[in-house]
C-alpha cells in the first residue's frame, strides 16, 4: 500500500536482533547514509547506535570478543522520521515555532522528515509544508492569525495502533469523477512508513503521556520520555510528591482541586492564606509555556489567581515564591546514563518568567554558563541528574532551579520533559555552549530513541515465550 520504507523496529522482527537484524539482511536503494552498529557487549546486536555520515552504510558486528569486528558496506534510504506538531492545547502556537527549527535543522542528507501536523480540533493531517523559521514571536503570531481550517481532501492521517509494516494511514477523500481518483468516490487508503517520531507537541495531548502512549501501541521509535515519565513530568504537583520521595529539595506547597474551589472558596482560600507564606505562584499542574501563571503578592489577589490557573486544569499548584531569587537551568541528554549540560541563567525582563518573556519579549536575556561557583553548579549538575531519574525520564530533559540570593538555597522547581526547540530555547542554547550544535543535538535525539526502542524489543511479553537469543547467550 503506497510507498513504503522498510521499517528497522517492527514487532515481527524482534526475536530477529530488532532494527539491527533487520537491516543487516535488507538492501534499499534511494539517497544514502551511514549506520554504525556497535556491540557494546557479549551478545551480539544487544545495543545500537545511530551514527550518521554521508556514504555508505557500516555494520559492526562482533560475534564474539575474541573476534574482530566484521565490516559490510550496503546502502541504505535516509531514515524517514514523522515530526509531530500542533495539538489542542493552549501551546499549540508554541509547538510551531518549535517545529519549525526542528525542520530547518534535521540534516536532509541523513533524514527525510514528514510533516505531520495535529490541528486545533486534534486531526492529524499531512502538512503541505512544515512551519516556517523565524522569530519564536513571529512564528506564533503568525499561527494566532490563522483562520481554523477544515481538513483538507486527502490529507488526513492516522496511526495504527498495532505493531506492523507500515506506521500510518493516509486517507485521500475525493468527490466522484475527480481527475486521478476511483470513479466510485470512496476515500483511497495508503499506507505510510516512519522510522522514527519526533514528537513536538506541548501541553495536554502531546506532551502528557497520551501521544507517547498510542506510539508505544504502535511499536514505533519516538524521541523523548515514555508513558510515565512525559505524564509526571506534565503533572507539577505528582512530580513534587516523587521529588520530596527521592529527597530532593522543593519549596512548600499546597494542591487544590478545582471542584473544591468551586465549593469553598472562602475556606480554601483562607487555609492557603495561614498556611503559606506570600508572594505565591498559582499554577495550573497539567500545563507549560508559564501558561495561566500568576504571581500573587497578598490574600486579595489570591482567588482571581485561582480562577485563572482552574480554567486550564482542574488540579491547581500553589507554592510559596522563593523571594529574591535566580533561575538556573540544566539541559539532560540520555538514557540510562543521562549527561548534563552547561548551566544556563535567565533574567527576565518581566515580573517572573512568564509566557511573552519566554516567547514574544526579546529583553529577558540569557547567561551560559551560569555564574555559580563549582561547588553550586556540580550541586546543581547532580541534582538535575537525580531529578531525570526520579521520574524515569528518557531522552531530553530540561530541569529548573530556584537559587535564593540571599541565602544560596537551592530548590527543584520542575522537569521540563519536552522542553521548548524554539530559537531562544534554553535547552537547545545550553547545548550548543557545551559543544553539541542544535543538528548534532538532534542527530543523538534520534539515536537515544532508536537505541531505546531496541532495547524494549528484548522484552518478553509472555512467560510462555522461549528467550531471545542475546538472553540465552548470557546463560
Amino acid at each position: 500500500m503506497g510507498h513504503r520504507l522498510h521499517r528497522a523496529t517492527g514487532a515481527n522482527r524482534r526475536k530477529c536482533g530488532g532494527l539491527h537484524a533487520t537491516v543487516w539482511r535488507q538492501e534499499f536503494t534511494g539517497t544514502r547514509g551511514a549506520i554504525a552498529m556497535c556491540n557494546l557487549e557479549r551478545a551480539a546486536f544487544r545495543h545500537c547506535r545511530i551514527l550518521h555520515s554521508v556514504g555508505t552504510v557500516t555494520f559492526l558486528s562482533v560475534p564474539d570478543p575474541d573476534n574482530q569486528p566484521m565490516v559490510v558496506h550496503s546502502s541504505v534510504k535516509r531514515l524517514r522520521v514523522g515530526v509531530v506538531y500542533g495539538g489542542r492545547s493552549s501551546e499549540h502556537d508554541v509547538s510551531l515555532a518549535s517545529a519549525a527549527s526542528v525542520f530547518a535543522n534535521l540534516d536532509r542528507e541523513r533524514y527525510e522528515p514528514v510533516a505531520l501536523r495535529i490541528g486545533r480540533d486534534g486531526r492529524w493531517t499531512l502538512a503541505e509544508r512544515p512551519p516556517a523559521v523565524g522569530s519564536a514571536a513571529q512564528t506564533i503570531q503568525h499561527g494566532r492569525l490563522e483562520q481554523p481550517r477544515g481538513t483538507r481532501a486527502g490529507r488526513e492521517v492516522h496511526v495504527i495502533a498495532h505493531p506492523g509494516d507500515e506506521t500510518l494511514l493516509t486517507i485521500e477523500r475525493h468527490e466522484s469523477g475527480d481527475a486521478g481518483t476511483d470513479h466510485t468516490g470512496h476515500a483511497i487508503v495508503n499506507g505510510l512508513n516512519l522510522d522514527v517520531i519526533f514528537p513536538i507537541v506541548h501541553g495536554p495531548y502531546g506532551e502528557d503521556g497520551t501521544l507517547q502512549g498510542l506510539l508505544e501501541l504502535a511499536n514505533i521509535p519516538y524521541v523523548g520520555s515514555g508513558v510515565l515519565a512525559a505524564a509526571v513530568g506534565m503533572d507539577k504537583a505528582v512530580m513534587k510528591e516523587l521529588f520530596t520521595a527521592r529527597g530532593l529539595p522543593i519549596v512548600r506547597h499546597q494542591v487544590v482541586l478545582r471542584g473544591t474551589w468551586r465549593a469553598s472558596r472562602s475556606d480554601t482560600a483562607t487555609r492557603l492564606a495561614r498556611e503559606l507564606r506570600f508572594p505565591l505562584f498559582v499554577k495550573p499542574a497539567n500545563l507549560g509555556s508559564s501558561v495561566g501563571i500568576s504571581r500573587v503578592v497578598g490574600p486579595d489577589a489570591l482567588p482571581a489567581a485561582i480562577d485563572l490557573a482552574s480554567q486550564f486544569d482542574r488540579k491547581i499548584v500553589v507554592e510559596e515564591a522563593v523571594a529574591p531569587c535566580r533561575e538556573i537551568e540544566c539541559a539532560i541528554l540520555g538514557n540510562d546514563a543521562p549527561e548534563a549540560s552547561l548551566l544556563g541563567e535567565i533574567t527576565t525582563s518581566r515580573e517572573f518568567y512568564d509566557f511573552e518573556a519566554k516567547y514574544l519579549d526579546d529583553r529577558s536575556t540569557t547567561t551560559i554558563p551560569a555564574p555559580l561557583s563549582p561547588n553550586q553548579t556540580e550541586r546543581v549538575k547532580r541534582m538535575a541528574v537525580e531529578a531525570f531519574r526520579a521520574i524515569d525520564a528518557a531522552g531530553m530533559a530540561r530541569v529548573d532551579f530556584l537559587l535564593g540570593r540571599d541565602d544560596d538555597q537551592l530548590f527543584l522547581n520542575e522537569v521540563n520533559t519536552h522542553p521548548g526547540f524554539t530559537t531562544i530555547s534554553m535547552f537547545a542554547k545550553m547545548w550548543s555552549a557545551s559543544g553539541i550544535p542544535y543538528p548534532e543535538m538532534l542527530d543523538r535525539l534520534v539515536a537515544l530513541a532508536v537505541e531505546r526502542h531496541t532495547d524494549k524489543q528484548e522484552t518478553r511479553t509472555s512467560a510462555l515465550d522461549p528467550p531471545n537469543d542475546a538472553d540465552a547467550s548470557d546463560r
